[in-house]
């Protein structure tokens, strides 16, 4: 491993281009890298804080204490028997490149996660999903180093504790770093059209690629994918979860929207619980799409993504955030919770 950098900056590495600088960092290429930058902070007792493709990444404005390990290795291994296709692929690899490309290769599972930001290592840990298919669907196992044994260990599916958005790398952030993901895919297999608005945009007889193009153009139009001229661009896509609740409190809720006369509250049954939008209720409690503070506001083509529009602090991102939840909570009785990660802060 070569000697950290010091002071580095981090807007740049991420999608929110906010923040300051990390004492120390290192991009590793290698997992023979990763192992190094990891025994390097325990030995000069840095606290050790991963980042991946910085999609779903907040820097604080005074920067991050220890050492940021910036994942950069890429490969991917094939292994196929019959309809079956086993894929290995390092966690610095590009996502939406990954997905294109299996969707090119004729391999379904994933063509629903098109024009997500980020790299493959961070999908389990957030349990990347859309439009009705969640990365949990396909994986069968993560690599990972064991940062209390320095040895590689693989965690089967049943394992990583999958649930919405969570995951037991989430919940343990200290224990190990994702150094790739084995993900299973059926060769020639149909599309996923669970989800009702993509069901709206593709035919029955639609193909891997109809569908991968469908998911893109939905989420272009709501300013979710990676684009240099959308002024929707410094955002790190949803900013709060879909809240999932009750049966009792979504009641309360229903109620509570036909009082203020917000409409019918969209709503889906998960499990025993049942999901609200959360971006409905952020519109619905007073910041609509394009609403503005400053330097920070809400995405003009989606209310649940908050956008940096240049020359603002983290400070004001997170007022703002609090703000939108501070609101919601009055109004519905609901809490917000965040989805991006604030760097250093476990």
């Amino acid at each position: 491993m070569h000697e950290p950098q010091r002071d580095k900056p981090l807007a740049g590495l991420t999608t929110l281009e906010l923040g300051g600088s990390a004492d120390h960092y290192v991009c590793a290429t290698t997992d023979a890298e990763v192992l190094d930058a990891v025994a390097w902070a325990d030995a000069n007792a840095h606290p050790l804080t991963v980042l991946g493709g910085g999609s779903n990444s907040i820097v604080p404005d005074d920067g991050v204490r220890g050492l940021v390990l910036h994942m950069g290795t890429m490969g991917r291994e094939v292994r196929t028997e019959g309809d079956t296709v086993w894929l290995r692929v390092a966690a610095g690899e590009p996502w939406p490149a990954l997905v294109d490309w299996t969707v090119a290769q004729g391999w379904a599972g994933l063509e629903c996660l098109a024009g997500i930001p980020g790299q493959v290592g961070a999908t389990p840990i957030q349990n990347v999903g859309a439009y009705g298919q969640d990365v949990a669907e396909t994986i069968v196992r993560v690599g990972c180093l064991d940062r209390s044994t320095k040895q590689r260990v693989e965690l089967e599916a049943p394992d990583c504790g999958f649930q919405y958005r969570d995951s037991w790398f989430k919940q343990n952030p200290r224990r190990y770093v994702v150094l790739d993901v084995d993900f299973e895919l059926r060769r020639g297999g149909p599309p996923s059209r669970r989800y009702a608005e993509l069901v709206k945009a593709t035919s029955e007889d639609a193909t891997l690629q109809e569908v991968r193009d469908a998911v893109v153009g939905l989420r272009r139009r709501k300013s979710m994918v990676l684009d240099p001229e959308d002024p929707n661009r410094r955002s790190a896509g949803s900013f709060f979860t879909n809240p999932i609740v009750d049966p009792q409190v979504a009641e309360a809720v229903v109620e509570k929207a036909r009082a203020l006369g917000c409409g019918d509250v969209p709503q889906w049954v998960h499990g025993s619980q049942v999901k609200l939008a959360a971006g409905w209720l952020i519109e619905k409690a007073g910041f609509p799409r394009g609403t503005r503070a400053g330097a920070i506001g809400s995405s003009s083509k989606h209310g649940l993504a908050l956008v940096h529009h240049g020359g603002g602090t983290t400070a004001e991102l997170l007022a703002f955030a609090r703000s939108v939840q501070d609101a919601v909570f009055e109004a519905f009785a609901v809490t917000l919770e965040r989805e991006p990660r604030l760097l250093g802060q476990l």
